[in-house]
């Protein structure tokens, strides 16, 4: 549990210095969704996870550019994930937001979402996937949004994100502690 309280102030002190730098709120205020408690062994993320929430959180701020897929010359949706996966967790992902959805990973409800986490979402309508990001825990996602923006953090409760969202992949399984030395 100690583990766990650790890691939910690192993320609060990571995302309260980061919100320091962000431009001014939106109009609309929107309440972050309490931190789901961990109370078994499979609920902890394993080391690889955190190093992915903590990569993809560090490239908040780095421009958007179509195609791109690294931090010099920017990113765009898939390009990030690619990057933060590998670069973090050593794990080579397809390069298209179609071919992650369609990727042999466990589908995660969203109500289940754990760090590390990629959320797919249409946003043109329909159900054809257009979008990614990767979940960074209580409520946030990291992701590339458009041409002129940067990386930035975004709420999955905004209205605009709750209505495009398709679902989620798990890439990274939680260890079990029973397995941990």
């Amino acid at each position: 549990m100690a583990l766990f309280q650790a890691r939910v102030a690192l993320l609060a002190a990571a995302a309260a210095l980061l919100a320091a730098c962000a431009s001014p709120p939106p109009p609309v205020a929107v309440q972050a969704p309490a931190p789901r408690l961990l109370n078994a062994a499979a609920d902890y993320p394993s080391g690889k996870a955190d190093d992915v929430l903590f990569r993809a959180i560090g490239l908040v701020g780095t421009p958007y550019r179509w195609g791109g897929n690294t931090p010099t010359s920017g990113f765009d949706c898939s390009g990030l994930i690619d990057f933060v996966y590998r670069d973090a967790a050593g794990i080579a992902l397809p390069r298209t937001t179609g071919e992650m959805l369609g990727m042999r990973a466990q589908s995660v409800d969203r109500s289940n979402l754990r760090s590390g986490d990629l959320v797919f979402f249409s946003t043109q309508g329909g159900r054809q996937v257009s979008h990614a990001g990767i979940y960074v825990g209580e409520g946030r996602f990291v992701h590339a949004p458009r041409t002129g923006g940067t990386v930035r953090l975004e709420y999955l409760t905004k209205p605009y994100w709750q209505k495009a969202y398709l679902d989620a992949k798990r890439v990274i399984e939680p260890q079990s502690l029973a397995n941990n030395p």
